[in-house]
């Protein structure tokens, strides 16, 4: 499986917002790490989930900021890798299109184009994502573009909690954090008592933790849509059960992001 490509949505109106998220939810090869109408938090998520692009509205009049402090701050950060950022913007001025090309824009979009959508934004990141993936952006010609542990390491955590939200099992469960955990392990190195070393960790019993992840799952399959659980848990199930066992859910999803990256 190819990796997915990240994208997050920096964006004050809130229909355009519902058609790219509703659009992007019937993809497998993008999603979203977040939505913001600030610019400030904008730099927060990308520090933070490191997205390999960024679409970015210029004019935030609904929001806080705009687009072009964006910009100027996300130059400030120096990072070694930064996403691609693709700016959308109903603004016609050359003067400002130079000077957010300056402070780094990889490519514009006129929203007053009669071709364009939302979904012809997600569609030409789609068409160039190899690209994306392959030569990332660089501060720094003279930095090296390999991720560093700890951003891998942020990358599929997020890449965990997108495929649980994905299947609706919530945050707010406490075999949420347990479930990522577990995942997260079995991708770095699998272990044999994965209850044992996550109750480690947690001050918890292993019967503890396993009942807590697997009631996680349960409820899952068990309120969640079921188009959603087709779509995206894809292994087979064993019929008396109707439900995955906790190391088959583990390796399932472990087995999925790995190939990704």
């Amino acid at each position: 499986m190819d990796r997915v490509l990240s994208i997050l949505l920096i964006e004050d109106d809130q229909n355009t917002c519902n058609e790219i998220i509703n659009y992007i939810d019937g993809l497998n090869d993008i999603y979203l790490v977040g939505v913001t109408n600030s610019s400030e938090e904008g730099i927060n998520y990308v520090k933070n989930l490191l997205p390999d692009a960024v679409i970015l509205d210029l004019e935030l009049h609904h929001g806080s900021g705009n687009g072009l402090l964006f910009l100027d701050a996300l130059q400030k950060l120096k990072l070694d890798i930064r996403p691609y950022i693709l700016v959308t913007t109903n603004n016609s001025s050359t003067i400002t299109y130079d000077y957010a090309r300056q402070l780094g824009a990889d490519f514009i979009m006129a929203k007053h184009q009669t071709d364009y959508s939302a979904q012809s934004v997600i569609e030409f990141l789609r068409m160039i994502k190899a690209v994306i993936l392959k030569h990332p952006n660089r501060i720094n010609s003279n930095h090296n573009t390999t991720e560093t542990p700890e951003q891998k390491q942020k990358r599929i955590i997020r890449r965990i909690n997108i495929e649980l939200d994905n299947i609706g099992i919530s945050p707010k469960l406490i075999g949420y954090q347990y479930l990522t955990d577990a995942i997260q392990l079995t991708i770095e190195k699998p272990e044999s008592n994965l209850c044992a070393v996550i109750g480690s960790k947690y001050g918890k019993s292993d019967a503890s933790v396993e009942r807590a992840m697997q009631n996680a799952i349960n409820k899952a399959w068990r309120t969640s849509d079921i188009d959603d659980l087709l779509n995206h848990y894809t292994a087979k199930i064993n019929s008396n059960r109707g439900v995955p066992t906790i190391l088959e859910f583990v390796f399932y999803y472990a087995n999925k992001i790995k190939q990704e990256y």
